[in-house]
């Protein structure tokens, strides 16, 4: 296989981490526009109704984390119409989840608010936002499949021409809804669900060439139960294991929710901190997925094992590099993100948890990349049944005793679990890659 060197790291990485960028700042620009309305519960229906939807959408996140592993490994194998017959199978999949979501929207929120203790104010705007963005499901959907597609085949700069569309078409129409036309919490909405159809509509055509063969509408291979087995269980297990991961953090919103408005407001913000680490980190967890699944698929241990180290010394500066930012211009960022006092007093009493929330979940974030390249989702979804018995065992304690505080605590208390459990099965990986 191709050596795996720093170059080839960061080609696959950098455009991830320049279009992932923008994805924090479209949150940022949601958030700063409903705060010029000088009020929090906006900010606060925005929060609730975005945490919802992200949450349900990244149930289907499998497809972007199942589609890189297994069709960066037939790649790896030269296996070139089983690696566009996956993308026809991941499309499929989204569509018809994406449907499935807006006929259930109604149970979907019902549920969702039946969990959630936000006050009525921010219920109401949460529902306006869920009602209209709910449309966009397929294609929202349909993006994790294509990004995922891309991402294994190493074509990362596709995936930053994809995520800057889609980011900075959500970012103008956004602006231009709530500030120029006072269309508000709706605004946003609208906003999120034409750059969504828009992204969709541009991963298609970036993936243009994979239409121009014939093995994406092969019946026979794209219905292949000798490929459509493991594709069930590696997807059956990232669902479960995104499922957990979603209700961990939907918790600290919905926990946040019932301390106060102000502190839901302020915990929104500090979220986007949280968002820009992730994304950041991401380029280097891709860069990881792609290379890991190359060499496991064809059982190359040591290029395996170079991949992983690479990736995560190039993920270790990421990390030092956002929290000295994180240090630098916390403050400004906050002040600069909503014009209510009281949110900005409460988010910086908290911010030196964003400070710390990079250097602690560094190891589970690139962990996961090398398991989702290798395909072991079993001990991904185990870890993290794992992982979630612990912070939820430990969250109300800590909530008791330390008030927000002991969220956020709880939450690095999560990352750390994340990272040992994984640690602890990576000997095994190694050891499974042979052939």
């Amino acid at each position: 296989m191709t050596p795996i060197t720093n170059r080839r790291v960061l080609a696959i990485a950098l455009p991830i981490v320049l279009s992932n960028a923008t994805i924090p700042l479209m949150g940022l620009v949601d958030t700063y526009a409903v705060g010029q309305l000088g009020a929090a519960a906006p900010i606060g229906g925005v929060a609730i109704g975005a945490v919802i939807l992200s949450a349900v959408y990244w149930i289907f996140g499998f497809l972007r984390m199942g589609t890189t592993g297994m069709v960066a490994q037939a790649a790896g194998r030269g296996d070139i119409p089983e690696r566009d017959a996956h993308l026809t199978r991941a499309l499929m999949i989204a569509a018809i989840a994406g449907a499935a979501l807006i006929v259930l929207q109604i149970p979907i929120t019902r549920l969702a608010f039946w969990i959630s203790k936000g006050s009525e104010e921010v219920e109401a705007l949460a529902r306006t936002y869920i009602a209209v963005r709910i449309w966009g499901a397929p294609f929202a959907i349909a993006v994790y499949a294509l990004t995922g597609w891309l991402i294994a085949v190493e074509r990362t700069r596709s995936v930053l021409i994809l995520q800057m569309t889609m980011n900075a078409l959500n970012i103008v129409l956004s602006l231009w809804f709530v500030l120029g036309l006072d269309m508000g919490v709706g605004g946003v909405a609208l906003a999120t669900l034409i750059a969504e159809i828009a992204g969709a509509t541009v991963g298609i055509v970036l993936c243009r060439d994979v239409f121009r063969a014939n093995h994406w509408r092969d019946r026979a291979r794209v219905g292949d139960m000798a490929m459509l087995k493991p594709m069930i269980a590696v997807n059956t297990d990232i669902m479960i294991r995104s499922v957990l991961l979603q209700v961990c953090f939907m918790s600290v919103t919905f926990r946040a929710a019932g301390l106060s408005d102000v502190t839901l407001a302020a915990n929104q913000i500090l979220l986007q901190f949280l968002n820009l680490t992730a994304y950041a980190l991401d380029g280097f967890a891709f860069a990881a997925e792609a290379l890991v699944g190359a060499a496991f698929g064809v059982g190359n241990r040591p290029a395996l094992r170079r991949a992983a180290r690479l990736t995560s010394i190039w993920g270790i500066g990421a990390v030092c590099l956002m929290s000295l930012l994180f240090l630098i211009a916390g403050d400004f960022v906050i002040g600069q993100m909503t014009t209510a006092e009281n949110v900005q007093a409460v988010a910086r009493d908290y911010l030196p948890w964003m400070v710390l929330a990079p250097i602690v979940g560094l190891p589970c974030f690139m962990l996961d990349g090398i398991f989702i390249g290798a395909t072991r989702t079993r001990d991904m979804r185990n870890m993290m049944v794992i992982s979630a018995l612990g912070y939820f065992a430990m969250m109300p304690l800590l909530v008791s005793l330390m008030g927000n505080h002991g969220l956020w605590a709880a939450l690095m208390l999560f990352f750390v679990l994340r990272g040992v459990t994984l640690g602890w099965r990576y000997p095994a990986l190694e050891a499974a890659a042979v052939r």
